[in-house]
């Protein structure tokens, strides 16, 4: 089958929001991401291109400067924060410190309703204009794009698939590794155990030599997906949107991985998407084909 997919390349973004969870800081949370793609979505829409819709989002970084110190002799890394001006009497105000990110990062975009005319009218330069006038990405600013493209990718050909992974390469993609989770806890680990078993450098002395190792091979990091939500939705003091039904929510955090993009056999390997699950109050960005989908 074809598929219509925008690929914006080589975003470099600055001050991006590296706090993915309470308590993870990286890679920003995956619902940065398609929350950007929603808006640039809605962006479109407004501006003439009424039938678009963006169906799902692959993010490809290529280089990341995250805002942390470390000392010669510092077991621990700091945060390298922008500290707010000072008061009237010379004292600096009391801040949360907030961790962050300059990154280098590529979109894939699988998009529908954009028609011939559409793309004569303009929508590639439309794409780029709206990206640098109106938005942040992740929380962070946009400084530049390398190019905006429409690309039609046969998702049944592996060598016309290959041929569009290597418009992003030199990169790493971030796909889920929840099947990780799955396994460690189906072996009667608690969901906490499971991930640190799987974050943990362990280092052994053999002969004489150091020799440092994880449990898995690959680039595994945690990753933040989305929300579950605590209570039911109704009205809370204060909320900033009247309008809309408020949710007390925590991080959803699982398992993901860095590959090179060359390593994807299907374009669905690479996209995230959104899903509701109303029973388990779930808001979550799930890929469209996980690693163990693959497998078999």
């Amino acid at each position: 089958m074809i598929r219509k997919m925008l690929l914006i390349q080589s975003i470099r973004v600055q001050n991006a929001n590296a706090l993915s969870s309470p308590y993870t800081v990286g890679f920003p949370a995956m619902t940065a991401w398609l929350g950007a793609v929603h808006a640039l979505q809605r962006q479109l829409v407004q501006q003439g291109f009424g039938n678009l819709r963006f169906r799902a989002v692959g993010v490809v970084t290529h280089d990341s400067d995250l805002q942390l110190y470390r000392g010669p002799s510092d077991y621990v890394s700091s945060i390298i924060g922008t500290g707010n001006p000072l008061d009237k009497d010379g004292k600096r105000s009391s801040f949360i410190e907030e961790a962050r990110i300059h990154m280098d990062v590529s979109i894939v975009i699988e998009m529908e309703g954009l028609g011939k005319r559409d793309e004569r009218n303009g929508f590639v330069e439309t794409v780029e204009k709206t990206l640098l006038g109106r938005m942040k990405l992740a929380g962070g600013d946009i400084l530049g794009i390398s190019g905006v493209e429409i690309v039609r990718v046969d998702d049944e050909d592996v060598s016309e698939t290959k041929r569009f992974m290597a418009k992003v390469m030199p990169g790493y993609a971030v796909i889920d590794r929840r099947d990780l989770m799955i396994e460690a806890m189906e072996a009667d680990r608690n969901a906490l155990d499971a991930m640190i078993e799987y974050l943990a450098i362990h280092h052994r002395c053999e002969e004489g030599r150091w020799i440092s190792e994880r449990k898995s091979d690959g680039w595994i990091v945690p990753l933040a997906v989305g929300f579950h939500g605590l209570s039911e939705p109704g009205k809370a003091l204060n909320q900033r949107d009247a309008e809309t039904p408020h949710r007390f929510a925590e991080s959803v955090v699982t398992l993901g991985e860095f590959v090179m993009p060359f390593r994807l056999n299907h374009i669905d390997e690479l996209l995230w998407r959104y899903k509701y699950d109303e029973e388990n109050a779930l808001y979550l960005c799930e890929p469209i084909k996980t690693k163990q989908e693959e497998g078999e």
